[in-house]
């Protein structure tokens, strides 16, 4: 395993390719299940633009919903701090891989139907903002440098989202992810990405369903009261995509694990390149079961390139 430089926590120079891409990501689920969200704060400065997305997530309930493509950088490349019309945020890592917070208010869209998101996203607005701490569940995970500069840290989330008149506390689990330094080319190549918890403690991250028919990836597998992962690069990933390509069911193979998951709430996004190809890219907060019975949430994402 890769080991993590808390250097890497801070925003790096970014390089000339036209999608050299840096990303954070942080997601969350409440420990029964019933709410979740996730944001992530994605440079582009080949498009100079910030992609920010951002959502609050409950099964059976309208999705609300930040998607802007069109956020300025910062002035700075020590600054995580975003202002755009209808949306200020700020980012903070006041303990380099043991903390990160997030800031956030804004006005989102609520969507009765998530595949809205893939037809214009037209919906009511709403305000919507959090403050969230992301604190790290015993370890951070550096995956293999010869793949991509990135590592994954499950972490206890807590703090409070607030959604029109409506302020929801947040005491639960999830998982932040740091990546940087290539392309992103989200037209050319598809994925399957997941990170979870089960109810024993068990935290798990998968990457894979790189290749049709491969069953190769990145995982990790971090049993109770333990800080040492267990790795694999065998990975076997099935699912049974439904309407506009949500997934039904997927299954994960590694590491001992076999974990059955089955979406509870979506947070899907429209990606177009520059030059018009679209990319789907649904995220859904999920229910767990393993194969020995043991139950837990995770978040789940597909990225789904043109064919």
């Amino acid at each position: 395993m890769a080991t993590v430089n808390p250097a890497d926590e801070a925003r790096h120079v970014p390089a000339g390719e036209r999608l050299w891409n840096e990303s954070y990501y942080l997601d969350w689920f409440a420990p029964d299940g019933s709410s979740g969200g996730y944001v992530r704060i994605g440079y582009v400065p080949g498009l100079d633009a910030v992609w920010y997305w951002a959502c609050f997530v409950e099964p059976g309930q309208p999705l609300v919903t930040v998607i802007d493509h069109d956020v300025a950088l910062p002035a700075a490349l020590s600054s995580m701090e975003l202002r755009h019309e209808g949306l200020w945020a700020d980012h903070h890592i006041p303990e380099p891989l043991e903390r990160m917070s997030c800031s956030l208010e804004s006005f989102a869209v609520s969507l009765d139907d998530p595949a809205e998101a893939y037809h214009g996203a037209r919906g009511d607005r709403i305000a919507f903002g959090l403050e969230l701490d992301w604190e790290t569940d015993r370890a951070a995970y550096g995956w293999p440098p010869e793949i991509t500069p990135r590592y994954e840290i499950p972490c206890r989330v807590h703090g409070e989202v607030i959604v029109g008149d409506r302020h929801i506390e947040v005491d639960g689990w999830g998982q932040r992810d740091h990546s940087w330094g290539a392309a992103r080319d989200w037209w050319a190549l598809g994925w399957c990405w997941s990170a979870g918890r089960l109810s024993d403690g068990t935290r798990w991250h998968t990457a894979g369903a790189f290749a049709e028919g491969v069953d190769a990836g990145v995982a990790y597998r971090l049993d109770p009261d333990s800080s040492q992962f267990v790795e694999t690069n065998d990975l076997a990933v099935r699912s049974e995509l439904g309407r506009e390509g949500f997934a039904d069911w997927a299954t994960l193979s590694f590491a001992d694990l076999e974990l059955t998951v089955t979406p509870l709430a979506w947070s899907p996004v429209l990606l177009t390149h520059p030059d018009g190809r679209e990319s789907r890219f649904p995220r859904a907060m999920a229910s767990v079961v393993a194969a020995d019975g043991r139950t837990g949430f995770c978040w789940i994402e597909f990225n789904q390139p043109p064919i």
